[in-house]
């Protein structure tokens, strides 16, 4: 098969559902390290073919499978962090209706929009869902998202796909500018997490001051997630280069709102990741509120993308779309289960809490370079040298 540019060839490389492993062949060893990086496969091989070593790991991209064996990131294959105690079952808060006899102090019905491609987006369906605050008065209404809407918002994160090759030094930059952003509206948030949820103004006020941590955790981490280099027995090195899974669907959990959403998505933003998100269904409000933080904060269109309406539901249509290239789900067993079952028709990398509850404030369970990891896939570039 001919081609005329380099970017033809890697066009036409990357046209398969499948992606094990290429070759590249060219006595320009710079443009060879230039096409390396830009062909969706997991092992890369320059002037040379067919190259394996322990030390190195192997594995694919898309439909070939994901995972490791060998080398350093083989071994997360076969490991697991240490659970402490005894994990309670995750639950679904059921959605309270509006007490006739509740006060609410809307002056006028307001119904947050989704937010899609960097735009607020009414649902396609047309119809919206109460969000009821915790003494049972309207909090505000949200739209019910459906089939289209996530269709809508994984199209949208595919052309935001200049995010995965922004430099790591801007993602961080980003980030630090979002977590300001968001320390200067905390008292907003505070109140609408204390209205909705319940809990004391000292425990929102916690819960955000920690979602503003976790930011600048991220930040930090967003340029320091680096790669490493192989010595396999041969002349030449092996790069294992940590690389973006592409468009990941997230399903929030209802505990601690802002937290865990924030928990879930910014590891995904900063490895270069476009998101489409789905919130908890209840507390909806705090992500609809979220995303005008995200439209102050130099953020791209189409990286975060945010669906509201029922979490199962919208759920299994992320599960089932071959568009999308991960997923992680922090939901009830029955909901993990159904997002595994689903994911299979184009392999997708898939997380869960396998019907877990986490502790979204707990720094080792819920932040940090493990989550960098799950957002992440290693390619390996075999590089010989000399004569």
């Amino acid at each position: 098969m001919t081609f005329r540019t380099p970017d033809e060839a890697v066009m036409l490389a990357n046209n398969s559902a499948y992606g094990l492993a290429a070759s590249v062949w060219s006595e320009n060893i710079n443009q060879a390290l230039h096409v390396a990086p830009k062909l969706k496969a997991g092992v890369v091989w320059i002037n040379c073919t067919n190259q394996f070593d322990a030390s190195v790991g192997f594995g694919g991209y898309r439909e070939s499978g994901y995972g490791r064996e060998g080398g350093h990131e083989g071994m997360f294959e076969y490991l697991k962090p240490k659970e402490s105690g005894i994990s309670k079952n995750q639950i679904r808060i059921s959605v309270a209706k509006v007490k006739a006899s509740a006060t609410t102090a809307l002056s006028l019905d307001r119904t947050a929009k989704l937010y899609i491609g960097g735009k607020q987006a009414r649902p396609d369906s047309g119809y919206s869902l109460n969000v009821v605050n915790a003494d049972g008065s309207l909090a505000g209404e949200i739209g019910d998202g459906n089939r289209k809407d996530i269709r809508n918002a994984v199209e949208a994160a595919h052309k935001a796909s200049g995010w995965q090759s922004s430099t790591p030094h801007l993602r961080a930059q980003i980030l630090y500018f979002l977590a300001e952003n968001l320390e200067t509206r905390a008292v907003e948030f505070k109140n609408r997490i204390t209205q909705l949820t319940g809990v004391t103004e000292k425990q929102a006020a916690f819960e955000v001051k920690t979602a503003v941590s976790r930011i600048f955790t991220y930040a930090a981490l967003a340029d320091k997630h680096e790669g490493l280099i192989h010595q396999p027995p041969m002349r030449g090195l092996a790069l294992a280069l940590n690389e973006p899974i592409g468009v990941l669907g997230l399903v929030c959990p209802d505990e601690a709102p802002l937290l865990s959403m924030l928990s879930m998505l910014l590891p995904a933003i900063a490895m270069g990741n476009s998101v489409v998100l789905v919130p908890s269904r209840p507390f909806a409000l705090v992500a609809t509120d979220f995303y005008q933080v995200l439209e102050t904060s130099d953020v791209p269109s189409g990286v975060v993308n945010i669906v509201t309406g029922d979490s199962a539901k919208l759920g299994t249509v992320l599960a089932k779309h071959d568009d999308v290239a991960g997923l992680w789900v922090a939901g009830t067993k029955t909901e993990c289960t159904e997002a595994c079952k689903l994911s299979t028709g184009n392999m997708k990398i898939i997380w869960t809490n396998n019907g877990k509850q986490l502790d979204w404030f707990d720094n080792q369970q819920s932040e940090g370079r493990e989550w960098m990891r799950r957002a992440s896939q290693v390619k390996n570039v075999w590089i010989p040298y000399g004569e």
